[in-house]
């Protein structure tokens, strides 16, 4: 992943000092930018679901991807919806993911 993107997701992902899309809006405009609101909001939104799923009953599983160095299957099963979630992510998305407010706790890494 590309250092900027990474510190832009990293950046508005952070609820002490979010980055504000209105203010810096020149920034968003650059293809860097768009896939860093892209990836913010999937890593959001896999957040929201792997804590829905854990508060339903549901199971979430991690097992690394062979093929990929350092990437990771993340499968979910959602009970209220009677289906299943399956991402892949890169390395550098895990440790964003990770970050995230009640990830690591979810995923009881600690």
């Amino acid at each position: 992943m590309d250092p900027f993107i990474h510190r832009l997701v990293r950046r508005l992902n952070d609820p002490s000092r979010p980055l504000s899309r209105n203010r810096h809006f020149h920034t968003f405009e650059t293809p860097e930018g768009r896939a860093a609101l892209r990836t913010s909001r999937r890593l959001r939104n896999l957040r929201d679901d792997l804590l829905t799923c854990l508060q339903q009953g549901g199971r979430a599983r991690c097992a690394p991807i062979e093929d990929a160095e350092g990437a990771l299957r993340i499968e979910l099963t959602l009970v209220r919806l009677k289906g299943k979630r399956t991402t892949m992510l890169p390395q550098a998305e895990w440790e964003l993911l990770t970050e995230l407010p009640g990830v690591r706790e979810a995923l009881a890494l600690g």
